[in-house]
């Protein structure tokens, strides 16, 4: 099943520049292990050697935060839509 994944610029730099790409997989586990094939570096900004997703990542499939879904089991469909976001923390 086709997806979208969204890169953030960050993230960009281990995917040959590119903003966009297109995955088959039908999770986000499944989706990992395409992206750390094809891109390693890339694969190594989201999983520890644990195999499970850096904390400092956030992941969403049509704008729905996976850690509130199915997490890494979270089913993808035809024309979803995964963004990769690291986090963002602040404060003094």
């Amino acid at each position: 099943m086709p997806v979208e994944v969204r890169l953030p610029t960050i993230f960009r730099q281990h995917a040959n520049g590119q903003a966009k790409l297109t995955v088959d997989a039908s999770t986000v586990s499944e989706l990992f292990d395409e992206l750390t094939a094809a891109y390693p570096g890339l694969g190594g900004q989201l999983l520890g050697e644990d195999g499970q997703m850096h904390k400092f990542v956030n992941v969403y499939r049509n704008d729905e935060d996976i850690r509130y879904l199915d997490k890494l089991d979270t089913p993808l469909s035809s024309g979803d839509v995964v963004s990769i976001l690291p986090a963002v923390a602040g404060g003094q």
